[in-house]
């Protein structure tokens, strides 16, 4: 069997694209406060899993 693709880095541009229009919609509908806050969350969140591995 030949080697699988690595579709390593499309994913990763893919996921901060997603993340992108996510946050910039919420900042529409909520404003800037609520993208600040889920953006820490989502920080301490990356970090303790980070940790724990």
């Amino acid at each position: 069997m030949p080697e699988a693709p690595n579709y390593t880095n499309a994913a990763l541009v893919m996921g901060l694209v997603n993340l992108l229009w996510v946050l910039m919609v919420l900042w529409a509908v909520f404003g800037l406060p609520v993208v600040l806050a889920i953006s820490y969350g989502l920080n301490r969140l990356i970090t303790w899993m980070g940790q724990r591995a």
